[in-house]
Order: structure tokens, then sequence, then C-alpha cells
């Protein structure tokens, strides 16, 4: 079976002095973001974060891949928690936000988020769960505007809870966010994240369960070659199957695109294997202009015999760098943040510390995966080939999606990201 979560976790925090970046006024989403299936075509907020969230995507994945090895995030996640951080924010914090996240303005965003759960927690044959809430300081409160369109458009629910008992409290979230993802996320708060001053911590949770819509036959799992680069090589257990898929042979790319479907065809696998063994860089200098959203247009069906390792990831990422690289410094910074729309009274309100946990294993059965995102947010001073392949062979590093998409497949339907990950090194195989 195939299980996948992320988690978003946002702080927002007052001015108080601190040991650590995390510990005062903190805003936490959890959001579990492994299926999406949203139907396209339809209102202009759903396309709205669809396609925000796939520019998203690529500015995220720009800055992570700088760094060599492995990369695995969930941008949607991330979209999500800072979507509704959004919703308390004003001023040039706003700007940025709509910016940067791709929308004209936070209604529009709360619209959207508000199809995207609709679908997410109706999807039949699969278990699917996309939940979210705000912890908030006992000695604060949420301004009522706030509270009501998160609540009604992000189906958060509210708990007040005593920062200051900082191990009772980050105890409480985490045992919130592990019962929703399954288990699949763990510690996501340290305790020494929140203190007396901490304002805030919203989290959302997502968690899907399925298996793949054509199962891998573990009698033809065998040891293999993953080449690392032209000549070094290392054994992976490699799955083997052979059926029609969505495929194509992106020449722009100078890659190979495979669809893997789940159980639920809404949502599936996108491998991007390039054509050359050390081609992954050059890949990811053509994909910084490409839309991934639309990594799928284009596709036909042929007869595939597919070869792709079993492999598990799992990643912790600092996002406030990568935030202020794509455009978001503003909201870390004491002077300028604005999240005046997001508590009653006059404490002013940064984000301190945005991070981000996520997890993913693919084997026969089908997918299992995780993601978590904290912002922390504090008081300041207070064209393509239809030559019919024969074989895919993932033996070399390569890019992966989790995509969802129309419910009628479309080869020119864009689809929005889920997960978003990098094979290029030996550190993921289950060997």
């Amino acid at each position: 079976m195939k299980e996948r979560t992320s988690c978003q976790i946002a702080h927002i925090a007052d001015g108080q002095p601190s040991h650590r970046l995390l510990a005062s006024g903190t805003i936490c989403i959890l959001s579990f973001l492994a299926l999406l299936p949203v139907i396209m075509g339809g209102r202009e907020e759903l396309q709205a974060v669809i396609e925000g969230n796939g520019h998203f995507t690529k500015k995220l994945y720009n800055v992570l891949a700088q760094k060599e090895g492995n990369v695995f995030f969930s941008p949607i996640s991330a979209h999500a928690v800072l979507a509704m951080a959004y919703q308390g924010s004003k001023g040039t914090t706003h700007e940025a936000f709509g910016k940067v996240l791709g929308f004209s303005g936070h209604l529009q965003a709360a619209e959207g988020y508000s199809d995207v759960l609709s679908h997410l927690n109706n999807v039949p044959n699969v278990q699917l769960l996309m939940a979210n809430k705000i912890f908030v300081a006992e000695d604060a409160s949420l301004k009522p505007t706030f509270q009501e369109i998160t609540a009604k458009k992000f189906l958060s629910e509210v708990q007040p809870v005593n920062f200051g008992n900082n191990n009772a409290t980050a105890k409480l979230i985490n045992g919130w966010v592990e019962d929703k993802t399954q288990n699949k996320i763990k510690d996501l708060i340290s305790p020494d994240s929140l203190n007396s001053a901490t304002r805030l911590v919203l989290v959302n949770a997502i968690y899907f369960k399925g298996t793949w819509a054509s199962k891998f036959d573990k009698s033809l799992t065998v040891t293999d070659k993953f080449y690392l680069n032209d000549v070094d090589s290392i054994d992976v257990q490699m799955m083997n199957n052979k059926g029609k898929y969505f495929f194509k042979e992106d020449e722009a790319l100078d890659a190979k695109v495979l669809e893997l479907p789940y159980s639920n065809p809404e949502v599936s696998l996108i491998v991007i294997l390039p054509n050359k063994r050390n081609g992954i860089a050059q890949l990811e200098e053509k994909l910084a202009n490409t839309d991934l959203s639309k990594i799928t247009e284009n596709m036909y069906k042929p007869e595939v015999v597919v070869k792709l390792p079993k492999f598990k990831m799992e990643a912790t990422i600092q996002m406030n760098e990568v935030l202020e690289k794509v455009g978001l410094g503003v909201i870390f910074s004491q002077g300028e943040a604005n999240f005046s729309d997001m508590l009653t009274g006059s404490e002013p309100l940064y984000v301190s510390e945005v991070i981000q946990k996520a997890f993913i294993e693919v084997n026969e059965e089908g997918t299992e995966a995780a993601a978590a995102t904290a912002v922390v947010v504090r008081t300041r001073s207070r064209k393509f080939s239809r030559v019919l392949p024969q074989n895919l062979t993932v033996d070399h590093p390569c890019i992966f999606l989790v995509r969802s998409h129309d419910e009628e497949h479309s080869t020119s339907g864009v689809s929005n990201i889920l997960f978003v990950g990098k094979l290029s090194n030996g550190q993921f195989f289950n060997r």
C-alpha cells in the first residue's frame, strides 16, 4: 500500500528575546500533501492555486537543487501553510505573499484552498484526509475575520494552549500531527521552539494511502545497477513492470517522461529521466524554464517496460533562506513584516523560522510519503518524439513528481504538484 503525508508548521512569534528563532510567537501549519485530486478547468480561484503552486514548485526546486545530493520536499504543503499566514498579512508583506504564491489577493487564496480541501476530503477508493488546526496562546486572541476565514475556507480548528509549558504543548502539537499523518511525521516541533512569547502555531496535515493501478510483481524485483555518473554505480533493488503508460520523449528537455498512476488515476508519479547518465544538471537548467504543472502535455500511451528502483528518502529543510531567495524575505524582517490582521491587540509579528520535514517510500505496492513545514512568527520589539519506446530504465539520476490532475486524463491538462524529488546518490535505496 502507498501512503503519503505532508506537514506544514508556521510559527508566528513576538519580539521577546529568545535563545532560538523558533521560541516566540509561533504559527504552525502541518499538511499531508500526498493526494490532491482537484478537477481542472474549474473556478478561477482553484486554477490560481494550481498555477501558483506550479510556479512556486519551480522556484523552490531551483534553490534547493543548488546543493549537491538528493532533494525531496512538498511544494504544496509549503504553499498551503503560507497561504494561511497570508490571510493575516497586510501592506508589503501581503504583496510579497501574493507575488510569490501566485495570488491576486488573500481571498482568492482562501477560496482556492476551500475548493482544494473539498476535493481532497471526498476522493473515492483511497484513504485521504486533509486537516488544519491553529494552536493559539491562552493570553492572545485571533482577530474575528482571520479566525472566520481560516475556519470556513481552510477548515481549521482553534485550540488555546500555554506555550510557556513548552514540553506539554510540543507534545500536544506533535501528537495531533502524528495522529493525522498515521505516525509518519514525528517530533515536528521541539519544546525548545516554544516559550511564553509564542503566539500561534498553525498546523495543516494531509494523509493519503493507496496502491499502484498496476502493482509491480515482487518476484520480478532484481539487483541491478544505478549509475551515479558515467562511471560509478551502486547495486539497487530494481522493480520491473510492463504495461501501457502515458509517456513521451521530450526533445526540449532531452529526457523521457513517464506517468505511473495510482489506484485513483487522479494521482500519479511522474518520472523525468535525462537521456544521458550525467544529464541531471542540464535537465535542471532546462526545467528552470518549464512549467512543471504542464509536464505531462503531449503524452501518448504506448506499451512500456518500466524498471524503477525501490527507494526511501527523508529530508528536513530549514526554509528561511530558501523563501528569502524566492522573494519572501519581508516576512522574516522584524522591522518590515506586517501580520496585523492575525491577532487582536498591537503586537507586531514576524516569521522567525520555516521548517519542512518530508518522507517518501516507493516500493512494489505503491508510494508512502509525508512532509511537514513549520513557519515561526514573532512579535518584534516586543516539440516531442512519437517513436514507440520499448523500455524506460531508471538507472541514473532523475527527477520525480507526485501530482494530481483532472479525473479524465488529458494530454494537455495541467496538474497540481504535491511532492518533488531528485534521486542523485545511493542514500535512498532499499538494498
